[in-house]
């Protein structure tokens, strides 16, 4: 049963983190942008790290007590592509944090402050880029889950 919750757990959290991602990118865009909308990327980056967290908690809590045990895991070649595709996915995720981190504190500076368009272009890029790179994740899943790799 602990394989069950912690299995819902993980997909939750998933298309949580696949949520805030597609949201974060909607509303990096010139035509969106406002200073309501700069606190709101805060508020989805904030939730964005607190779910990154929360899916290394319940993916390893499924590697270290899950029914296959962590020798599936941690002899699969795939697994290891997933969770590269992870790490790559947060080292993208860092200069987007720390330019919403620095609109926040200009918002706080200055309550009309939009982002200027070039530093907006840039955060958009790079969140297509983790959009791109978390697509592996899943992918890599279901390939696991069919015994590819191992």
């Amino acid at each position: 049963m602990s394989d069950l919750i912690l299995a819902i757990v993980h997909h939750l959290i998933v298309f949580g983190i696949a949520a805030v991602l597609a949201a974060e990118l909607a509303l990096l865009r010139p035509a969106a942008m406002s200073p309501h909308t700069v606190k709101l990327l805060g508020r989805f980056d904030t939730v964005y790290g607190a779910l990154a967290l929360a899916i290394l908690v319940a993916g390893f809590g499924r590697v270290f007590h899950g029914p296959k045990g962590a020798a599936f895991y941690v002899d699969n070649p795939v697994f290891w592509v997933k969770v590269g595709a992870f790490a790559v996915v947060g080292i993208l995720s860092i200069k987007p944090t720390v330019r919403i981190l620095a609109w926040q504190k200009s918002l706080k500076a200055d309550a009309a402050f939009t982002p200027p368009a070039d530093d907006l272009g840039a955060v958009r890029r790079r969140k297509l880029a983790e959009i791109h790179v978390f697509a592996l994740i899943p992918i890599a899943a279901a390939m696991m889950a069919r015994g590819i790799g191992y």
